[in-house]
């Protein structure tokens, strides 16, 4: 007797997650490879990592048309944070482009990919002081939020489930979450390598 499954995940969060997968692990290898802890130099690089990734998705935070599927889209945003980081440690902020407009679809794509960052935070935040900095000083994009890091990604994953997407445009969030993740690992090379 043959039983029959549906082996894809049921929820879109799921499905963005199985289909990036691999590339999440390559990008945490090689972040954590590259040990943007060991010195506050190698920091440095680190913030200007995550500065050139937010300042590039920050658009997606802006949108009004995203809000209005995530409604606490715009509070999300850390480059605010990551400013303050650069202003704690007198530093000049790196050049960076913002992103380019996104149809919906990708840009939940992008979004799961920055937001999910934040749950892996958690353990760099501890990293980050070790060597001196902390959620009021120098690692202020690292802060977890005020409800907790899972419920806030629940609540970000709840939403994201429950826009309305045909079976093709989730197809194309997932390519989406796979172009971020080839963004990120570029951003990796060329700032901690």
């Amino acid at each position: 007797m043959t039983i029959i499954t549906d082996a894809e995940p049921q929820t879109r969060a799921k499905r963005l997650r199985a289909a990036t997968n691999a590339l999440h692990e390559r990008v945490d290898h090689a972040v954590m490879a590259a040990k943007p802890f060991a010195t506050k130099e190698s920091y440095v690089r680190f913030l200007r990592f995550q500065y050139r990734l937010h300042r590039h998705v920050e658009p997606l935070y802006a949108d009004p048309s995203m809000q209005i599927l995530l409604p606490d889209l715009s509070s999300r945003s850390r480059l605010a944070a990551l400013e303050q980081d650069f202003a704690d440690l007198g530093l000049s902020l790196p050049e960076a482009a913002f992103g380019p407009e996104l149809p919906k679809a990708e840009a939940l794509g992008w979004l799961y990919v920055v937001e999910g960052s934040n749950m892996g935070a958690a353990f760099l935040a501890k990293d980050a002081a070790r060597i001196g900095f902390s959620d009021t000083f120098g690692a202020r994009h690292l802060a977890g939020h005020a409800e907790g890091r899972g419920l806030h990604w629940r609540r970000f994953t709840t939403a994201l489930d429950t826009v309305d997407l045909t079976e093709e445009e989730d197809k194309r969030a997932q390519a989406a979450a796979a172009l971020a993740f080839e963004h990120v690992y570029r951003l990796v090379e060329q700032e901690l390598r």
